[in-house]
């Protein structure tokens, strides 16, 4: 379902989208909706990394001590 929003742009901002959604032939709304999708999208892969790395930071020690531990198994079974 589609909700309304009222929306102020900077006027240059404005006048650069109507430029291009006049050359896309495309409705502003439509383009708008497709520029924020991708701008969604695009900051939900940056938290997801952002996020990734936190955990990757907690884990690391330990990863290392299982790593050890593989090596060492590892070299015994030589």
């Amino acid at each position: 379902m589609a909700k309304a929003l009222s929306l102020k742009m900077d006027a240059e901002v404005f006048q650069t989208t109507d430029k291009i959604v006049k050359r896309l032939k495309m409705a502003r709304n439509a383009y708008i909706n497709q520029a924020i999708r991708f701008y969604n999208r695009l900051y939900q892969r940056r938290l997801l990394a952002q996020e990734l790395r936190k955990e990757s930071r907690l884990v690391r020690s330990e990863s290392q001590v299982v790593l050890e531990e593989f090596e060492r198994l590892h070299e015994g079974l030589r």
